[in-house]
């Protein structure tokens, strides 16, 4: 009897500790798939941290959310690979990444507008370059073009920098200066990642020329107008929402199929009014309040 008895202790003990056990694991499980993961363009970075943060804070709870950049490159492939829930893009999804990601359900969410510009230094802003065409961007970047005398401006050798291929940003400078995407920019003498590394680059130097957000224009780093003809665009809100400047795009946030859980209340949160104003004070525009397209890949 004694030593049934004492079996049974054990029993009972060992029984207790498979289901903590198991509730321990259930709760750590949890705890993973309550991580919001979140990665890509550095243009829509701002947004997403900011909103972040008060998505946190107005929701509560033990849920955890992490926000990377690394380029619209890495956002799709990320988020196409379930590494990431949301992905940040701001540039259309490539060719390529419709064909090898035609299975995955990939769906974009617009989230604002954005214009990308030609970014000068000041002093060659203020030296009187306002406004290039088409064709001076073009000659700049292929090395036609190397002094800004030549277009206008000051006796100052041209400073070209490019950006990393799988950049947005890039994506949607080249594709309206070459009619490609991907080209090469011959005269490049430097290449950047974000847009705050783009931004530092050419704050630091008096005859530089760059690529960047509207938003990350400051007193050092200009953006100067598109002149057709007669016409110079200007690359002010109304154009930009308009589409009248050639440079605009949308900042889009990219999920697999229909977001669920916290991807889809983040993203309704950041479409609602508390992200409207996070947008705005990001430098760029709100989607009309009507709008919630959402594009699937074939």
């Amino acid at each position: 009897m004694y030593i049934c008895k004492y079996s049974k202790k054990w029993v009972c003990l060992l029984v207790l500790t498979l289901v903590f056990m198991t509730r321990d694991f259930s709760l750590l499980w949890a705890g993973e798939r309550e991580t919001l993961r979140i990665v890509g363009s550095t243009t829509v970075l701002p947004i997403a941290s900011r909103a972040a943060e008060q998505f946190k804070a107005l929701k509560g709870g033990t849920f955890r959310i992490t926000v990377n950049a690394g380029g619209s490159g890495v956002g799709v492939n990320s988020v196409a690979g379930r590494r990431a829930d949301i992905g940040m893009i701001s540039r259309e999804l490539s060719d390529g990444e419709r064909r090898r990601f035609r299975d995955s359900h990939l769906t974009l969410h617009q989230v604002a507008r954005d214009g990308v510009v030609c970014a000068v230094s000041s002093e060659v802003y203020e030296g009187g370059v306002r406004a290039l065409t088409k064709q001076q961007i073009s000659d700049i970047y292929r090395g036609r073009l190397t002094n800004w005398q030549e277009v206008g401006g000051p006796d100052r050798r041209i400073v070209v920098v490019d950006k990393e291929r799988h950049r947005g940003t890039r994506h949607v400078f080249m594709k309206y200066i070459f009619g490609n995407a991907t080209a090469r920019a011959p005269a490049a003498r430097l290449v950047t990642g974000s847009n705050n590394e783009e931004q530092a680059k050419i704050a630091q130097s008096d005859g530089a020329i760059g690529m960047l957000s509207v938003a990350w224009l400051n007193e050092d780093v200009k953006g100067t107008g598109i002149r057709e003809g007669d016409r110079v665009i200007e690359p002010t809100r109304e154009h930009i929402v308009s589409g009248d400047f050639p440079m605009a795009r949308s900042l889009v946030f990219l999920t697999v199929g229909e977001p669920k859980g916290l991807a889809r209340e983040f993203i309704a949160f950041v479409l609602g009014p508390k992200g409207r104003r996070i947008i705005e004070n990001s430098g760029y525009t709100p989607m009309p309040a009507t709008t919630t397209a959402q594009v699937t890949t074939p």
